[in-house]
């Protein structure tokens, strides 16, 4: 007779208690409910670009997008789409690479610009500037306030959620918020003008249609990229002069 017997246990199975359990729901919410907030403006944007903006019909294109670092070493590297991040936006100088910018020598080398929807007042637009991050940028080379041309101002852009007017990294996140109609405030060399803004365009990061000059009559054009806090595609508010 057998001194000893050996009985096989029931296997350990892991129940996680209830207030783990509820701590996992929780992490889980808050992880979806971040990714809903930070993906909810880009895909409105999607949704409600092609019945709120304008379109260009034959936009004028670079034959081949070449890369900021590839023009400047000579060689024809194109742009890697997944790598686009990775490509520092607030340089001005590289958001139209084949289109660079032109020295020119003006009365003043600064001046401001005033949205009343946003509440942005005052920010200061330098001309022939590289950094959006210290303020909105002047392209070099096209018209300048007042005069008949048309005047190109850069603004960086992310997310709305992170909008501030005083911020120069997000001061134009809210520029597709603009509509036909909406005022502009241009204070340059002492001397105020407004213009309305009458077109709003979405193209292409590689359209050039923005840098062209129409000489009837005074215009400026608000440049970001959009949908907000991507570098997809780019947001041309277009404004006319009118008598104050």
């Amino acid at each position: 007779m057998a001194l000893y017997r050996y009985v096989k246990s029931e296997p350990v199975v892991f129940r996680p208690r209830r207030r783990i359990r509820g701590l996992s729901f929780i992490l889980m919410t808050f992880g979806g409910g971040i990714l809903i907030w930070v993906s909810w403006p880009i895909l409105l944007f999607t949704l409600t670009s092609d019945t709120t903006f304008s379109k260009i019909v034959a936009p004028v294109e670079m034959d081949t997008p070449v890369s900021p670092v590839a023009l400047a070493a000579g060689s024809p590297e194109t742009v890697n789409p997944t790598t686009a991040n990775a490509v520092d936006f607030t340089n001005a100088n590289i958001w139209y690479p084949t289109s660079p910018q032109k020295h020119v020598t003006a009365k003043v080398n600064t001046y401001t610009v005033s949205v009343p929807k946003l509440k942005i007042e005052d920010a200061q637009v330098i001309i022939g500037g590289d950094d959006l991050s210290e303020g909105l940028v002047h392209y070099g080379g096209t018209g300048l306030p007042g005069d008949f041309g048309t005047s190109v101002i850069f603004g960086h852009s992310t997310l709305p959620q992170f909008f501030s007017p005083k911020n120069y990294t997000s001061i134009f996140s809210l520029l597709p918020t603009l509509k036909i109609g909406d005022k502009i405030d241009v204070s340059y060399d002492g001397v105020s003008y407004r213009y309305v803004v009458f077109e709003m365009v979405v193209v292409d990061p590689s359209d050039l249609s923005v840098l062209e000059q129409r000489f009837d009559d005074s215009y400026i054009t608000l440049v970001t990229c959009v949908p907000p806090g991507t570098y997809w595609k780019r947001l041309n508010v277009k404004a006319r002069l009118v008598t104050l």
